[in-house]
Parts: C-alpha cells; sequence; structure tokens
C-alpha cells in the first residue's frame, strides 16, 4: 500500500506534468463598435418570446422573462463604412422585474479578419438600462487566439446613426496565457 508521502509525490508531479508552462499572461486592449438594426429588412436583432406576463388584455408593461437575439456587426469605427472585423452573436433575457429592467446577456465576439480572423470572445453578464454609463460584462472564455482568455468589457451607447440603428462603443480588456 502507497504511503501518504508517495501519493502527496506523484499529485504534485501529476500537477505539474498538467501545468501550461510559467504562468505568464498576456492582456490585450481591444476597442471597438458594435452596429445594431433594430427593425427593417436587415435587421439585426429579433425578438424571440414575448413576456409571458405582458399577456393580450393585461396592464402590464412588464418585459420580464422576454428573449432577444442578436447579430450585430462588430466594426472598427463608428461609422458604418469602417472597416468590418466581425460578428457580435448572442441572446438576451429581460431577467429583472424592474422597470425599466436590467437584462442578463451571452455574447459571443466572432472575428472575421485580421489578427484575429476565426477567433471568438464570450462574454456574460447583467445589463441594467436604467443605470446609464458603462454596461460591463465578463469575459468568460474564447477560442483561437483567445483561447482560456477572462477579462471584462465596457460598452457605452454612441448614437443613433438613423431611428432604426445604434451605434455602440466596446472596449475589452482579455488576459490570456502566454
Amino acid at each position: 500500500m502507497p504511503t501518504p508521502t508517495t501519493i502527496i509525490s506523484c499529485l504534485l508531479a501529476f500537477l505539474a506534468a498538467a501545468s501550461t508552462g510559467d504562468g505568464a499572461t498576456t492582456t490585450t486592449h481591444l476597442h471597438f463598435y458594435i452596429h445594431e438594426t433594430f427593425s427593417g429588412d436587415n435587421a439585426t436583432t429579433a425578438s424571440l418570446a414575448p413576456s409571458p406576463l405582458a399577456v393580450a388584455g393585461s396592464n402590464s408593461s412588464s418585459s420580464f422573462g422576454s428573449v432577444g437575439a442578436l447579430d450585430d456587426e462588430l466594426r472598427e469605427g463608428s461609422d458604418s463604412a469602417s472597416r468590418y472585423l466581425g460578428r457580435v452573436e448572442g441572446l438576451v433575457v429581460q431577467a429583472d422585474l424592474g422597470n425599466p429592467a436590467a437584462a442578463w446577456t451571452l455574447l459571443t465576439l466572432a472575428f472575421a479578419g485580421g489578427d484575429y480572423n476565426g477567433s471568438t470572445l464570450v462574454l456574460d453578464g447583467r445589463v441594467d438600462f436604467g443605470a446609464g454609463g458603462d454596461m460591463e460584462r465578463a469575459v468568460v472564455g474564447g477560442t483561437g487566439r483567445f483561447r482560456r482568455a477572462r477579462g471584462y468589457s465596457l460598452m457605452t451607447k454612441f448614437g443613433n446613426p438613423t431611428p432604426n440603428t445604434g451605434v455602440f462603443e466596446m472596449d475589452v480588456y482579455v488576459t490570456t496565457m502566454a
């Protein structure tokens, strides 16, 4: 029967072999703009399920429980003609009974071109529409150049170029293993 010292030594050897290196990390700051179209033939957002509380004939204006999807453009600048970087794909769930309600969001930034072509970043977090200011989400993972990513993003509304479109400015601070 192995001794406790032997078991601990084997465990430490296994953990050392499973290590991914010296633990060095690299932090990257990404800055870009999200272009969203709310309605029309080229809409990049869709309502998937209405709130069960706002049924026909009800006086409730609650959006609690509603679910939406988005597939927005990721661009280098605030102008819609700026360099295309990829897509922002995700889900928005009204998960707060307040008014205005906060939402839970899960977003995938899918890069198409440049240094990050084929890579993704996954963002998760609560967005409080009534709070104003920056909307912060956690970076919870990624693929390609962003494998094992962690960090955070800050997003602000930049403007509405037309009544049917919105532009958001986003900064992402992402840390990966070097």
